[in-house]
């Protein structure tokens, strides 16, 4: 590590801190990803599912991994440096995104997702924090929780976070597949249109209670499994007709309504996979404009963190109002299973620049 400066911490989560440092020799910013867990061997580092995905994901759309470094037991990921995320691009924004705008930056990510779908990954995590901008251009990241497509079952009850989380995983589904992803896609396209999150939870059950004030009640015929994963919890969903999201989302196009309501659709099976999406007719008749054209009036910040994810999640919590909120639910779920998730070594050494190219030119 002795060949980075580091200039400042960007911010804490769970699994370690992110670190902004300078390329000594070459100049060159980037972003350092401080592991909290000890590694005290490479086979241990090599067994981590965010390397796994990120050694096999090389789309423009998706961070860049760049180096990795293990010194004194301490694991470094060393990436592409990105200004800010997508949360503080729409906490600092003043003014609604323009249907243009929203495309764009939903277009970006749906094109990083079709391809990491394609490969045989999804995320289990998409949120906007983890999706970092530079210059107008997305990028996907945060791997840590990323899957492989075609891995068996059953998977991890707790993903992702509450406010972007599918159904199906808050009723504790161990079987569910890329389609998380695009209901995590529905909220967020949802968000940038009124620049707060749609579903924004105190907690599971009212996660679930204000699904259901928005999309209605779901039935036997519209989502049989969430009936029964329902069931087997003993927990009844409230009842709710549902609203008109264009009430909801009164600046979105009736094909921008439509492609939110399909994304966040009960029935897993309903909803679009990202290649779909991107020939919805949102995406359809659109002259596609550079990322360096958009959002001309933007001020650039310094992607930062004012305190830990938990700290972030209760400022939004107390901040933002989305959907019904009846504050006398006090459903309590199950208790979630958590994830677990000497020398200085470099990964594009000889050997392990064999078992990863793309280290190779780091």
């Amino acid at each position: 590590m002795e060949r980075y400066r580091l200039i400042k911490e960007l911010g804490e989560g769970t699994y370690g801190s992110v670190l902004k440092a300078i390329n000594n020799e070459s100049g060159e910013v980037v972003a350092i990803k401080q592991m909290k867990r000890r590694y005290d061997s490479w086979e241990e580092c090599l067994s981590l599912r965010e390397l796994k995905s990120l050694r096999n994901l090389h789309h423009p759309n998706i961070v860049m991994l760049k180096e990795l470094v293990r010194q004194n037991s301490i694991l470094y990921f060393v990436f592409e440096y990105m200004e800010q995320n997508l949360y503080q691009v729409i906490s600092d924004r003043k003014i609604l995104f323009s249907e243009v705008e929203v495309r764009n930056l939903c277009r970006q990510v749906f094109q990083g997702l079709a391809y990491m779908h394609q490969k045989g990954y999804f995320h289990r995590d998409l949120k906007p924090e983890n999706l970092l901008v530079t210059e107008d251009v997305v990028k996907i990241a945060d791997f840590g929780l990323a899957r492989e497509i075609d891995s068996q079952p059953p998977y991890t009850q707790y993903v992702s976070t509450r406010w972007y989380r599918a159904p199906e995983v808050i009723l504790r589904s161990d079987c569910y597949s890329s389609k998380v992803d695009m209901w995590a896609m529905g909220a967020i396209m949802a968000e940038l249109f009124t620049l707060r999150p749609l579903f924004p939870g105190t907690n599971e059950g009212n996660q679930i209670y204000r699904i259901c004030s928005v999309f209605g009640t779901p039935t036997i015929d519209s989502w049989a499994d969430g009936i029964h994963l329902a069931r087997t919890l003993n927990y009844q969903f409230p009842n709710f007709d549902g609203v008109q999201l264009s009430a909801l989302i009164p600046s979105a196009s009736e094909e921008a309504i439509d492609l939110i309501s399909m994304l966040c659709s009960w029935n897993p099976c309903n909803r679009p996979a990202a290649e779909e999406a991107l020939k919805h007719p949102f995406f359809r008749n659109d002259h596609y404009i550079p990322p360096c054209l958009h959002f001309t009036a933007a001020a650039k910040r310094e992607t930062h963190s004012d305190g830990s994810i938990e700290e972030l999640e209760q400022k939004r919590d107390m901040g933002y109002c989305g959907a019904l909120y009846d504050s006398s639910l006090n459903y309590n779920f199950p208790s979630s299973n958590k994830l677990d998730t000497g020398s200085s070594t470099v990964a594009s050494s000889i050997g392990l620049t064999r078992m990863f190219p793309f280290l190779a030119n780091s």
